[in-house]
């Protein structure tokens, strides 16, 4: 008996929903739609000074590699400087981390998330934007803070205050 053999996914350069997420723009390249839930792949810029605050997600392995730039990764137990060709691993399980781009220059990452799902968090907080463009991050007032905590629990995750890794 021949096994089926599924259809291949192409995606375009200019492919993929464009959001607006705390002043980052990340591309859904590929979503868990695509992938059965498998995974997603999310191709993120961030700018000067940008980049998500403090947060945890237990269910979820996340991976970034560095295309330009460089990104300041915090975690509960480190910090780290990825460069362009660096990788940092998440793992499983809920560790706290955060990243900021502390350069003067847009940094360029591509995300990996497994399973798919973190990608549909990004679209519930995002907004569409075209491809390029930068929105300012929203202002991380206590009800901002609230809802974006409201919203992450739906997605068994987590966000903390700013401060939380300092």
């Amino acid at each position: 008996m021949e096994q089926k053999k599924n259809a291949v996914t192409t995606v375009g350069s200019e492919d993929g929903l464009n959001l607006s997420v705390v002043g980052d723009t990340y591309r859904i390249v590929i979503s868990g739609k695509q992938t059965e839930g498998a995974y997603a792949l999310i191709d993120m810029m961030i700018p000067s000074g940008a980049g998500p605050g403090p947060h945890s997600h237990p269910d979820f392995h996340e991976g970034f590699y560095v295309l330009e730039g460089e990104i300041e990764f915090k975690t509960e137990l480190e910090t780290y400087t990825a460069k362009v060709g660096s990788f940092v691993n998440i793992p499983l399980g809920g560790v706290v981390h955060c990243f900021k781009n502390k350069t003067k220059t847009t940094a360029h990452l591509m995300c990996m998330v497994i399973p798919s799902g973190l990608e549909k968090f990004f679209e519930e907080i995002g907004k569409p934007v075209t491809p390029g463009a930068f929105l300012p991050p929203p202002p991380m007032d206590p009800d901002t803070q609230k809802r974006l905590q409201e919203i992450a629990k739906k997605y068994n995750m987590k966000v903390f205050p700013p401060d939380y890794l300092d």
